[in-house]
């Protein structure tokens, strides 16, 4: 059964006789375990709904309006099988084939989205594949696909009257398996192999997608640094990315309604056709993968780190204390592409391990490709998403979540002195001379690893130290889990 969560604005529920169910929930899904989840819909007013699932039974008299909505749980995890049931008179509505485990949202725009089909391991993760404990929803969404041209009035159409995204929950198998987000599916696959624990993943990224898109529109005008991203129309908005309100002009032509047409890349839009609907129910968690579309502008950078935190404090009015794991962009050389600022990019994403707490960061610059903005090698990436789900959610102490982080640099005696986080067993990657460190952001330094710190040798004291501060850098420091040092600029101690 196909349905879409954006309809709900125009058909508020899924019908069957008396009994209507709101469409976001389908067979094969999952439901988060450990919380509360409330099911809803429509029945005749005055009718008692019943529903049992997994042992667990309740009912509710429907109201005057027609509405009726049933609280059950918390559910156990359960890898099981099972239907849900629900009536009210003589009609009865099964949502098959559920499971019990932890949803993650996956959100980002197109190395997010990027699918099994090509990634690199594809062929292996076939013959191996994940199945049973791991389902998905992969919906695809009004426009995907489309660049440089005007979207059919057909597909104008359907975003102008609400329809969004449009998809089923699916179990994994070979057949789904192509057209799922690589970095999800690793994750999901190191997850489930290492806790046990079914996942359910919740695929909402957006190829091209500005952060702003999945930002709710109502905490950008909250907040007196970004309230003028939603004000006027946004194709002509110079606050948000230059990118993607060139593509909005192509896919939607040059509309000069006041705020702007229906578009995958307007302030908000994702969250409201994608993300409201869920925010009755608990999810596990976040996973995060965009930013490219946000590095391109000096403006666009400087404010992500305060923007991101922006829209976590949102998520986390709906869904407390949620984690966020997300991916620092990788690298890529700027002789074909606009990454002069990655350097800087990749930065501000570090400093938002500071600013926003329950966040953790997958540094992927060691796995980029010189002259393709999409790396193929994505089992890497979501390995390592999901070591820090392993970390910090699962509680598994003896997993290593992230490469060296740095934590301050001091000048003593003729040197400078580099102290970091996740420390254990630093060296440089294959036994190599060590590469990336730079006294100005552009000439290398020397730098050797002394234990758990690395120096490098100076003469006098500098302001800054760099490490991996090019757009496609061969910045080489790990720690003894194998994970990479993120790129950093760092003021030198007295």
């Amino acid at each position: 059964m196909v349905r879409s969560i954006a309809w709900l604005i125009i058909f508020p529920v899924t019908a069957f006789g008396q009994i209507r169910i709101s469409p976001q929930w389908m067979d094969h899904m999952v439901l988060q375990r450990g919380k509360p989840v409330s099911i809803s819909g429509k029945a005749t007013p005055g009718a008692t709904v019943q529903l049992s699932f997994s042992g667990k039974s309740a009912s509710v008299r429907t109201g005057k309006d027609s509405s009726w909505q049933i609280r059950i749980g918390p559910l156990r995890a359960n890898a099981q099988p099972a239907d849900m049931r629900i009536t009210a008179g003589k009609d009865t509505l099964v949502l098959k084939d559920l499971l019990v485990g932890d949803v993650w949202l996956c959100l980002g725009q197109s190395n997010m989205e990027f699918p099994m089909r090509n990634e690199a391991h594809y062929a292996e993760a076939r013959q191996n594949i994940t199945r049973g404990p791991v389902r998905w929803y992969n919906p695809t969404y009004v426009g995907k696909g489309i660049y440089n041209q005007l979207f059919s009035d057909s597909l104008m159409q359907l975003i102008d009257n609400g329809v969004f995204y449009t998809g089923a929950w699916q179990r994994c198998d070979s057949a789904s398996l192509a057209d799922m987000s690589a970095v999800a599916y690793y994750f999901a696959e190191k997850v489930t192999a290492s806790a046990g624990v079914p996942v359910g993943l919740v695929h909402l990224a957006i190829g091209g997608a500005p952060l702003e898109t999945f930002v709710p529109k109502e905490a950008l005008l909250a907040d007196s640094a970004f309230s003028q991203k939603v004000w006027g129309n946004w194709l002509r908005n110079p606050a948000l990315p230059d990118w993607s309100r060139e593509r909005g002009r192509q896919n939607r032509g040059h509309d000069t309604s006041a705020g702007g047409p229906a578009h995958g890349y307007k302030p908000g839009f994702a969250f409201e056709k994608g993300l409201r609907e869920l925010t009755g129910n608990p999810v596990a968690g976040i996973l995060f993968y965009q930013g490219e579309t946000n590095a391109q502008e000096t403006a666009r950078v400087a404010e992500y780190g305060r923007l991101f935190d922006v829209m976590m404090q949102a998520y986390r009015a709906f869904w407390p204390g949620v984690p966020c794991y997300f991916v620092q962009l990788s690298s890529i050389d700027s002789s074909g592409y606009r990454s002069q600022l990655w350097p800087q990019f990749r930065d501000e994403q570090r400093r938002i391990l500071q600013m926003t707490p329950n966040t953790g960061m997958a540094v992927s610059s060691d796995v980029g490709a010189r002259n393709d903005v999409h790396p193929t090698d994505k089992r890497t990436v979501g390995y390592r998403l999901a070591a820090w789900a392993l970390h910090d959610f699962y509680k598994f102490g003896n997993v290593v979540p992230s490469g060296p982080l740095v934590e301050k640099a001091v000048y003593r005696q003729g040197k400078i002195i580099l102290h970091f986080k996740w420390a254990e067993g630093l060296a440089a990657a294959g036994g190599a001379l060590l590469k990336g460190f730079s006294l100005d952001g552009t000439h290398s330094a020397p730098a050797s690893v002394h234990g758990n710190t690395v120096e490098i040798p100076s003469s006098a004291k500098p302001a800054f130290v760099y490490y991996g501060w090019q757009p496609f850098t061969d910045a080489n420091l790990v720690n003894a889990a194998g994970l990479p040092a993120s790129t950093f600029r760092i003021r030198i101690e007295p």
